[in-house]
């Protein structure tokens, strides 16, 4: 249904990584684009920006976001790319703390994003890591669907999780973050110990967790980490017509993080003025109106037209994220928590 991001923490890791070369360099007449593994826009899209900026964009696919950051880091030198899409709210700061990107300040970034990200780079998009459950499980097993986090460690809800490895998976480390942003630390980190002790089943990925262990495609767990708008996508690419998904959102105290994803400028990077065309670009209407429906996010551009499908992705009024300076300083302090309670 969607291709979501996974990513790794270990920046030794991207050296096995054979995606994209380190030595890469641009033509004359290049814009080297880096992206996640989930950027999707209409290809007539590109190419009218391609014909009204004059150059070439050559798309550099460089794994989740995570792996983005490390290439970009490892590669500061010699820069692998112009500009780059992808970088969220949990990954940002660390970013521009590791000096590889160029403050941005155009027209942009002067109007007001429904969701912000820190001054430097430009909101792009948002969306919510939150719960999924299947409705066709839960109203055939006469099971009331769960009030609270906490209610999810009673016998009643055993083996019924699964959520993604908060070490290799973008939702997987959001929803770990809002559940310490909701409850505390010393109480996540109890609740996820009780999960553990409850049968919480973790995926490497969303891609397995949702595909495979989710009760709608034929798992068995009917509780899944997975986004606000992936009801309305399950709609969108349903074979049948159907005027209700057969997926929910539940949004839980301490169980929703809302992920804001930006396109920045590389530092050292090339061709200036195209990249500057670019970030512009990215908030255009035609770009935030087509993202909606290939990436499966909300446009940050205020007064964006939603297409009638994204009724189905109701958005929390709710949810718990660390801030970004909270998330750059113990982000990886609490993964490895999160690893030693959950995994070993």
């Amino acid at each position: 249904m969607m291709n979501r991001r996974t990513f790794s923490f270990l920046a030794a890791a991207v050296l096995a990584l054979p995606a994209l070369s380190f030595s890469q360099t641009a033509s004359a007449q290049e814009l080297r684009l880096l992206v996640h593994s989930s950027f999707s826009l209409p290809k007539p899209l590109l190419a009218q920006f391609e014909t009204d900026a004059g150059i070439k964009l050559t798309v550099i696919k460089g794994g989740d976001a995570g792996e983005m950051l490390n290439k970009l880091i490892l590669t500061r030198a010699q820069p692998i790319a112009d500009v780059v899409f992808g970088l969220d709210n949990a990954l940002v700061v660390k970013a521009q703390t590791a000096n590889v990107l160029d403050p941005y300040s155009g027209a942009a970034g002067q109007r007001t994003a429904v969701a912000g990200l820190p001054s430097g780079v430009l909101a792009v998009d948002y969306g919510y890591v939150t719960l999924n459950y299947d409705r066709a499980w839960f109203a055939k097993s006469n099971l009331p669907l769960p009030k609270s986090l906490e209610e999810l460690t009673q016998p009643a809800y055993r083996n019924l999780l699964v959520v993604e490895n908060a070490a290799t998976s973008s939702p997987g480390y959001a929803f770990m973050l809002a559940t310490v942003a909701g409850l505390g630390e010393e109480p996540a980190f109890d609740w996820w110990a009780r999960m553990r002790a409850n049968g919480v089943k973790v995926a490497k990925g969303w891609s397995e967790a949702y595909n495979t262990e989710f009760s709608r495609n034929g798992g068995t767990r009917p509780l899944v980490v997975s986004y606000a708008s992936s009801p309305a996508a399950e709609v969108f690419y349903s074979k049948e017509k159907i005027t209700e998904s057969p997926t929910a959102s539940l949004f839980l105290k301490g169980g929703v993080f809302r992920q804001v994803e930006s396109v920045a400028l590389v530092k050292g990077g090339q061709q200036r003025e195209a990249a500057l065309r670019f970030v512009e670009f990215m908030r255009s209407a035609p770009v935030q109106e087509a993202l909606q429906t290939s990436m499966w996010m909300f446009a940050a551009e205020p007064r964006t037209n939603r297409p009638e499908v994204l009724r189905h992705a109701v958005e929390p009024t709710v949810f718990d994220t660390p801030t970004p300076e909270a998330i750059a300083a113990k982000g990886a302090d609490w993964v490895d928590r999160w690893t030693k309670v959950v995994l070993k």
